[in-house]
């Protein structure tokens, strides 16, 4: 289970992050991210849009990026907030398709210790 401290929740931390923040995406997910120097562990957000499907595949899909990001939690720097944002192709994938293509990102943008 992730820890509430964990999450960005506030809509204005949201839109600072998508302002200042660097993005990068590939076909499933959407990742912004920002250094925050002060902080101890990294906070991550979850958007799922209303045209990703009804409130059950919302939550399913947010559901497997928190437990992804829970087995990846001892890897990332711990100077990051990090929002993901689905895309439509994530409607159908499973875990294991879900927790690649975060890897895929946060290595590529050099989010791993």
């Amino acid at each position: 289970m992730m820890k509430k401290a964990f999450r960005i929740k506030a809509n204005k931390e949201f839109q600072y992050i998508f302002k200042h923040g660097k993005s990068f995406a590939n076909r499933q997910l959407v990742i912004y991210y920002m250094e925050k120097q002060a902080q101890t562990h990294f906070r991550i957000g979850l958007s799922v849009g209303k045209k990703i499907g009804n409130a059950v595949d919302r939550n399913r899909i947010k559901r497997y990026l928190r437990e992804a990001f829970n087995e990846y939690k001892d890897k990332i720097k711990p100077t990051f907030d990090i929002i993901i944002i689905a895309r439509k192709p994530s409607k159908t994938m499973n875990y294991h398709e879900i927790k690649k293509s975060l890897q895929h990102l946060l290595m590529k943008q050099n989010l791993f210790k």
